[in-house]
């Protein structure tokens, strides 16, 4: 093999790196992974156990109780996306290439990996609320006068609360559009108005009105001039991937190697109730 210090193990772990830190419907703040596995192929399932909660009802002394009986129910989280990159490394070229170019190219194929997964959750995200009793429907934010704060945030934040969604850890998701019409609102700008002294952390712009903001350029578009935000808790979409294989090997008609990645993964939303969803259209 002409690429000697290849090691698959090495390689997989870097992929797997690149796309966890450039997720970001797929982040840890948006997401949760509880019911990752070991996916070994296309069309593995993860099956999902819940349970009906009991009644709780008022007890009157020397009066018989009602027992409820509990029953469970399975749904199915299915990896059935499967995307992969390949590329040449010809002797020659490889010889003669600056230095670290194998590398920068499979860096840049896990980003383009990440990309197609984040577009996929943002689609399964929004495809689960769209026209259901978690859509809000269209608001408007107008930059003039500061009402993107009010009427997207502080709406998410009574959406949630109403629905007894827990506090710590909610999420808004947002486009560069409506993240500049919030810049300038002195609320959100200002950390000690927000709430938040922190300082950002990586794949965060700040927080405010008790949400961990993301910005990203795959929030859906449902029709010209309007974006979807999505607000919620990482306990309503579960997702499980895995790099399945990296390799390299020898071309047969070629002198040179072929390297190339494959990326499972799936999700499903099951606690579409810790979600929101709006459509926004900014105005000037």
């Amino acid at each position: 093999m002409a690429i000697s210090n290849f090691v698959p193990e090495i390689w997989s772990a870097q992929i797997w790196e690149a796309l966890r830190t450039k997720l970001v419907y797929g982040g840890p703040g948006v997401v949760n992974r509880d019911y990752e596995g070991d996916i070994a192929a296309a069309g593995d399932t993860v099956h999902i156990t819940s349970f009906t909660d009991p009644t709780i009802r008022s007890y009157t002394a020397e009066n018989n109780i009602t027992v409820d009986a509990i029953t469970d129910a399975t749904r199915a989280l299915t990896v059935d996306q499967a995307d992969y990159f390949a590329f040449d490394v010809d002797d020659v070229n490889r010889r003669q290439g600056l230095p670290g170019w194998v590398e920068s190219v499979t860096s840049r194929s896990a980003y383009l990996l990440a990309k197609d997964a984040d577009a996929y959750l943002a689609a399964t995200m929004y495809a689960a609320l769209n026209q259901t009793a978690y859509d809000v429907g269209g608001v408007t934010a107008d930059i003039s006068d500061n009402t993107a704060y009010g009427n997207v945030l502080v709406r998410f934040w009574t959406e949630l609360t109403e629905r007894d969604v827990p506090p710590d850890g909610r999420f808004v998701i947002i486009d560069p559009d409506l993240y500049a019409a919030l810049l300038q609102d002195n609320r959100f700008v200002d950390a000690s108005a927000s709430g938040s002294t922190d300082a950002l952390r990586n794949g965060f712009v700040g927080r405010a009105a008790g949400f961990d903001i993301y910005v990203s350029n795959q929030t859906p578009d449902p029709t010209t001039g309007v974006t979807a935000a999505i607000a919620g808790h990482p306990m309503a979409t579960t997702y499980a991937e895995q790099i399945n294989s990296v390799e390299a090997q020898r071309r047969e008609l070629r002198f040179g190697d072929m390297v190339k990645g494959l990326h499972l993964y799936g999700a499903k939303v099951v606690h579409p109730e810790a979600l929101s969803l709006m459509s926004v259209t900014i105005q000037a």
